[in-house]
């Protein structure tokens, strides 16, 4: 059974199957949001983090939204891969009281950011040499900036509305943030499908940014005055950027995109529109990496982690079914290893918009 599914656009494909897959060849990794998603992603994390990426000099750009900005923060890092374990070990152990409260799961992710970055790391991220991080974050207007339940409830539901009649009209809920460390990106910059404004990562930004881009409306509260960044409430980065849809084919280089599924919902409100994708020229230059459909079925309950998980599980049964996860998630990074070092599995690269999997 092959752990992972490798899925490529055009020049992607034609690129990597002329040459290999070569660590010089990608300029830009991409990180969804998905909360707890990412666990099935945390082996192959750990091998792009620890030797895909370890001997590079020139300019890598991360980009990424809510959990998928955390993850990939950690490149930003002196040590990528204590970063990401200290992430995966605090994040799989949280705790909760029966009914939390936005504030009680607040306090928790702000003590996973602290626990990640440590003393010096906001400040590695700010500065890094080469690894430009990019946090999306999206803050609030009107309603939405309320932290009464019901007032945003009330605005979520218009934006909702707004939304199925077009990705366009979620700028008149939110605004797109995006905290950027080093050179803006030429794909990065080309967000224009609503308003847009780009920050300077510096250290003093660093950590709020990152708690920010995590902050699900109604689950946790919006995070306020953050250094360097317009007044106002920010909320997660998901809610317009939930797997992207932007011109990555306008950069330069390759975008490495390890993903749960290989399809895309644009947006936190896309989720149940089926019709919602992304443009497929805007992945011409990407290959995705994701789980395969026969990984995921062995793993316990035949599914990867979600939010849900909180809900329907007890502490101690999530628990286990997280590490068993995180464990497991080896595989994907032991395969791809194989593919860069060999060329194995080159031959089954599948073209990304002709995938029938949903």
């Amino acid at each position: 059974m092959a752990a992972l599914e490798v899925f490529a656009g055009p020049t992607a494909l034609a690129q990597v199957q002329r040459e290999g897959v070569k660590p010089a060849s990608f300029s830009t990794i991409v990180g969804a949001s998905g909360g707890p998603k990412w666990f099935v992603l945390y082996g192959l994390d750990r091998y792009l983090f620890g030797e895909f990426f370890a001997n590079r000099e020139s300019p890598l750009v991360t980009l990424g939204s809510s959990a998928g900005a955390w993850r990939l923060s950690c490149l930003g890092l002196q040590d990528p891969v204590g970063g990401l374990d200290r992430l995966a070990q605090y994040y799989s152990a949280q705790r909760y009281s029966a009914t939390p409260t936005a504030q009680e799961i607040s306090r928790e992710a702000a003590a996973l950011v602290d626990i990640v970055l440590g003393e010096s790391g906001a400040q590695e991220i700010a500065e890094h040499p080469f690894v430009h991080v990019n946090i999306v974050t999206d803050r609030a207007r009107g309603l939405l900036a309320s932290e009464r339940r019901s007032i945003l409830m009330t605005g979520l539901g218009l934006s909702a509305l707004s939304n199925l009649f077009s990705r366009r009209l979620l700028g008149l809920s939110f605004q797109r943030i995006v905290f950027h460390g080093g050179p803006l990106s030429k794909s990065v910059a080309k967000l224009d499908e609503f308003a847009t404004e780009f920050v300077r990562l510096r250290t003093a930004n660093v950590r709020k940014a990152l708690l920010a881009s995590g902050s699900i409306p109604l689950v946790l509260e919006g995070v306020t005055d953050i250094p360097g960044a317009p007044d106002g409430v920010y909320r997660d980065g998901g809610i317009t950027d939930y797997h992207f849809d932007l011109p990555f084919n306008s950069g330069e280089g390759l975008v490495l995109y390890p993903h749960f599924y290989p399809h895309f919902t644009p947006g936190w409100f896309d989720k149940h529109l089926p019709w919602r994708r992304p443009k497929p020229e805007h992945f011409h230059n990407v290959l995705v990496l994701a789980p395969s459909l026969e990984f995921v079925s062995q793993l316990p309950y035949g599914k990867i982690p979600d939010r849900k998980d909180f809900e329907t599980m007890n502490y101690d049964t999530r628990a286990a079914y997280w590490h068993t996860v995180l464990t497991a998630s080896a595989a994907l990074g032991e395969e791809f290893a194989e593919m860069v070092r060999s060329g194995e599995g080159l031959n089954r690269i599948k073209p990304l918009f002709g995938s029938s999997r949903k």
